[in-house]
């Protein structure tokens, strides 16, 4: 067996019942059990190890069938803080979060064009987590940990950007760069997870085990639920659906090749498409993602045949890529997630319904459905936080091993 894989295992399955605790609090032990498939021993002592972590609290009784009454434990939701960082191309949002994963404080930070350089992310990043520590009051000690999301392949352990192609970003030592300004524990992922698993904690994913999760932002990607939990693959590096060919010798995508999903779907692909429709539209706003998208929402909703062809030419696109996510993956759900997503709306998902429905299979079509993300805040940042957490309880558990060593260690 690996070193370290049983301590990991007790990571993950302490996380595990954290994870159901803040999902259905108040629940018992035996819920919590019945809902993470471990024995109601194991349960038990990971449930005294949060208590004495004060990560939960006890919070009374419930009557069982003709047994004793059952024991309630709740997350205890001032027993720390949590803070999301979801860095995109066109903005860096930050969001604090208490144990429970309620919003305590928000801040934003816009990034213009040509401010993409590692030090220039790394001001607006520390300038935003600054500012929601202030608005929320948290004292330094109750910040358990910082989950900061970037787009492209990233190395969870080194901490580094791999590679970020809206970027062209190459082996950046992100989290180093952050460390010199931010104090807190640092922990690296990008949007497709950390959307992931928003959805599976608190969004249409919850309760499903196999979802996939469209990200559609400036950067496009699909974030992989299967098997009820999160898929990373071999090399933290699955979900690069944008990037894999829609049309052959197609329009050249920033990662190099030609014809990629994101070049027709993403923001910088639908501004193309109305571009190629109608060039001197007033819907165009060239340079502004932002403007363009807000515009494009704005006149489909007034009946503008102009917008309504490119959301439509859009999901053409959309529906034909995600078909193949239904296919290959035969998921319960697919959402569609970010900030396009969130802005185009009902127009966009009803037009993604039909072009699926015409490219899909019969039979994992029949068992799937697609729906917007029903999370009211930034999934990136939820899920990011989430990772803060999970890294917070890796900590633990590693000092609570030094510390039996230590006490078992033999006297000089």
């Amino acid at each position: 067996m690996k070193r370290g894989t049983s301590r990991d295992i007790r990571t993950a399955n302490r996380y595990e019942v954290l994870r159901q605790i803040i999902a259905a609090s108040p629940t018992s032990r035996q819920e919590l059990a019945a809902a993470t498939g471990l024995s109601l021993a194991t349960v038990a002592t990971l449930v005294g190890e949060l208590l004495d972590l004060r990560m939960i609290t006890e919070v009374g009784f419930e009557d069982s069938a003709g047994g004793r009454p059952r024991g309630l434990v709740a997350v205890n939701a001032s027993g720390g803080a949590l803070i999301g960082v979801d860095i995109a191309e066109t903005y860096v949002h930050v969001e604090l979060f208490d144990l429970a994963l309620n919003v305590l404080a928000r801040a934003e930070e816009h990034m213009r064009p040509g401010e993409s350089r590692p030090e220039r992310v790394v001001a607006h990043v520390t300038a935003a987590v600054g500012s929601v520590v202030a608005q929320a009051g948290v004292e330094a000690a109750r910040v358990l940990g910082v989950g900061v999301s970037v787009p492209g392949q990233v190395d969870r352990d080194t901490g580094v950007a791999e590679y970020a192609p809206n970027w062209d970003w190459h082996d950046v030592p992100l989290l180093d760069l952050l460390s010199e300004h931010i104090a807190y524990p640092l922990h690296l992922d990008n949007p497709l997870r950390a959307s992931a698993v928003a959805e599976l904690w608190f969004g249409a994913a919850r309760g499903h085990g196999d979802a996939v999760v469209v990200n559609l932002g400036t950067g496009v990607g699909a974030g992989l639920v299967l098997g009820g939990g999160l898929h990373r693959g071999v090399s933290n590096s699955a979900g690069e659906w944008g990037h894999t060919t829609l049309v052959l010798d197609g329009r050249l995508c920033r990662c190099g090749n030609h014809g990629c999903v994101e070049t027709y779907v993403g923001a910088l692909g639908i501004m193309q498409n109305l571009r190629e429709l109608s060039p001197r539209s007033p819907l165009l706003h060239p340079g502004d993602q932002t403007a363009t998208i807000d515009a494009l929402a704005a006149g489909v909703a007034a009946g503008d045949p102009v917008a309504v062809k490119v959301v439509r030419d859009t999901a053409r696109y959309l529906g034909a890529g995600i078909a193949v996510l239904v296919n290959v993956l035969n998921p319960e759900v697919v959402v569609l997630s970010s900030w396009v997503a969130a802005q185009l709306g009902e127009p966009l998902l009803d037009e993604v319904c039909e072009a699926v429905a015409r490219h899909a299979l019969r039979r994992p079509l029949a068992a799937n459905r697609i729906v917007l993300s029903p999370i009211p805040t930034d999934p990136v940042c939820l899920g990011a936080a989430t990772f803060a957490l999970e890294g917070a309880l890796q900590t633990v558990g590693q000092r609570r091993a030094a510390g039996a060593r230590g006490r078992t260690a033999p006297s000089a």
